[in-house]
């Protein structure tokens, strides 16, 4: 690639003699800097470009011998004026080697940070895409649920046996079984040998197959095995796409980008639970359509990857610099702002494999939980997996239908229900967009917890209200159970909804990242299953009241986990997180109780306007947001 970005940039190396004399010192030439931060433990919350304070002439020195080793010696200059730009993002205006429109495109960053190019946002579409199947492989077997186990001499209604009650969990918790136990963890391979593309393609293919099959299946073993397969599929992709949407988005934007992923599932959900509704009359194939539609977004999501840019960090974590420079010229507005990311992801990635180091797959997974920094990551992201089905969600994603059966709809009322739950599920979802980068993914979680456990009591209680059998049912039941459901639905979708895998996708450091997001998809995908096969069983003995009662107090639980365990991430870069993860869990749990509650307390309890927070993180030059934009806006 030696003519890549060359007709960008024709100027001679920048000069490295500047202040030359000030820079002899041999510690400075070997160390670069001083002070680096300790990746294992921070125990000063101590935020640190990995470029800030070296050397200005040991910099660009830095840059022309890393240019040398990866065969971009064209690219110099550029690589040059783009670490600059990098060791210090405030002071862009004072870089002498800039030309006026590489100055213009950092000042957008902060004044129009959307403006974005084509191939990002074409990559975005296509990983929405990817969430859409993964939502509407959920709900296909919701609808399916009313006629399936009768259709195979299984019935799992009030009077069937416990067998029948087992089989209907079993056979809905396949995809689950096979994601947690096999699908999930492929994911890492698959991406060493293929790549993030390679993976999303081998995952699309079958969850395209398998639901397909699952149309024509004669008994429930067959459908049990289909699902099975539909798992691996779901499994590797649920690993892939969000970490590969991570890679290729800008920090500021990357919460609002990355969240799609649930937006989309969530509209997946609400496409899944239009195509119940809309073959719900067509007979005793109806179960047979209503699983087999899930098939159409997988059509577009296997010949749409083949047009994205493979992840930049991915070719980078391979050494094939070159490649990810091309990626990233596709990635960003210009080629500036993509050397700039280059450098600093190669920067920030040498201190990782300082602590790090070469692993193989087994031993990576063993280091999520040995490494001081891979473990606190690991432990904030098993903490947000587990809560999403702690909250609740997936008793109404997966069986709503028969929820709103037992609480006297009829058939065809109760699949109106369940849509109704899969529009709101989409439309909270768009705030997040917004939120998740502005409030923060710590803020969103700690904020609706507590607003769903009430929600998910009061639907519990409403079925205290006297009903009688569909069509007599009461209205007053039926409004009140699907009121409650719903609100329920609306602070879930801008919360524990699109946190979990934007969370997971990002905490991870690059050596780490696929095996990482393998343990917090298996994790979330597991306690699915565990919740799909035991809910009919839940729901013949606890009755509808205590199931939603047993699920507002976990929602209680998930709370705490998180408030103890969790750290805010918002506009972080993902290299700048080593330093957010290298926090001891004693400081940030000792930080929340006498620092941010005080705090909390004094501002929302007895509205003292003046209560200030000290900060737990310490930013060092160049890292924070709100410099930049102070920074544009004085120039």
């Amino acid at each position: 690639m030696a003519d890549v970005g060359s007709e960008f940039d024709h100027k001679a190396p920048i000069d490295k003699s500047s202040n030359h004399e000030e820079y002899e010192s041999k510690h400075v030439e070997e160390q670069g800097r001083n002070g680096s931060v300790n990746l294992n433990r921070n125990v000063t919350a101590r935020i640190q470009n990995p470029l800030a304070g070296i050397p200005r002439e040991t910099l660009l020195r830095n840059v022309e011998e890393f240019a040398n080793g990866c065969g971009m010696t064209d690219q110099i200059p550029l690589l040059q004026r783009g670490a600059l730009v990098a060791q210090d993002p405030t002071s862009f205006e004072q870089i002498s080697e800039l030309e006026e429109h590489e100055r213009e495109a950092l000042r957008n960053e902060v004044l129009h940070k959307w403006r974005q190019p084509f191939a990002l946002y074409f990559t975005v579409i296509l990983c929405s895409i990817g969430a859409a199947v993964q939502g509407w492989d959920q709900t296909g077997s919701n609808g399916a649920n009313l006629s399936w186990p009768d259709a195979f001499g299984v019935s799992d209604g009030a009077g069937s046996s416990q067998w029948a009650q087992w089989v209907v969990g079993v056979v809905n918790s396949g995809p689950y079984i096979a994601s947690a136990g096999l699908g999930c963890w492929l994911s890492d391979p698959l991406n060493n040998f293929f790549g993030r593309r390679g993976t999303i393609f081998f995952s699309a293919v079958f969850c395209l197959l398998s639901v397909i099959g699952s149309a024509f299946t004669q008994n429930w073993q067959q459908l049990f095995i289909t699902r099975l397969l539909l798992g691996i599929g779901m499994g590797a992709k649920a690993s892939v796409v969000p970490i590969y949407a991570a890679e290729n988005v800008p920090a500021v934007i990357r919460g609002g980008l990355v969240m799609s992923w649930q937006m989309w599932t969530a509209f997946g959900i609400f496409l899944g639970f239009c195509a119940n509704l809309a073959v719900a009359n067509t007979g005793d194939i109806s179960w047979r359509l209503q699983l087999g539609s899930a098939f159409i977004p997988a059509v577009p999501l296997v010949i749409g990857v083949y047009f994205c840019p493979e992840s930049p960090r991915w070719y980078i974590k391979k050494n094939r610099y070159k490649d990810a420079f091309r990626s990233l010229l596709r990635l960003r507005n210009t080629p500036l702002q993509a050397a700039r990311d280059l450098y600093y992801v190669h920067a920030q990635l040498e201190e990782e494999r300082a602590i790090i180091g070469q692993s193989n797959y087994l031993t990576r997974f063993m280091e999520l939980f040995t490494i001081p920094r891979v473990r606190r990551a690991t432990l904030a992201s098993w903490t947000v997996m587990i809560a999403q089905q702690m909250c609740g969600i997936n008793i109404i994603a997966f069986y709503s239908s028969t929820i709103f059966q037992n609480a006297g709809f009829g058939v065809q009322q109760s699949l109106l229900a369940s849509w109704g739950f899969g529009l709101v599920n989409f439309v909270f979802a768009w705030p997040a967009v917004w939120t998740i980068d502005t409030f923060g993914r710590r803020s969103l979680l700690l904020f609706t917890f507590p607003n769903m456990a009430w929600t998910l009591l009061a639907a519990g209680f409403c079925n205290f209200i006297p009903t009688a059998a569909p069509p007599n049912a009461n209205p007053a039941l039926i409004g009140t159970v699907a009121l409650f459901v719903y609100i329920f639905a609306a602070f879930y979708s801008p919360g524990e909804g699109p946190v979990p895998f934007t969370y997971s996708a990002e905490v991870f450091p690059l050596s780490h990242r696929e095996v990482g997001m393998s343990w917090a998809v298996a994790t979330c995908l597991f306690y699915a299953a565990i919740l799909s096969i035991s809910l009919p069983a839940m729901l013949q003995t606890f009755t509808t009241v205590g199931t939603f009662g047993f699920y507002a107090a976990l929602n209680v639980l998930a709370f705490v986990l998180i408030f103890h365990f969790v750290p805010e991430t918002k506009q972080r870069t993902l290299e700048e997180l080593d330093y957010i993860f290298a926090v001891p869990t004693r400081t940030f749990i000792k930080y929340q109780y006498t620092k941010w509650l005080p705090w909390y307390i004094q501002r929302y309890v007895f509205f003292k306007k003046d209560a200030v927070l000290e900060p737990l993180y310490k930013f060092d030059q160049g890292v924070t947001d709100q410099r930049r934009m102070s920074a544009v806006v004085k120039s």
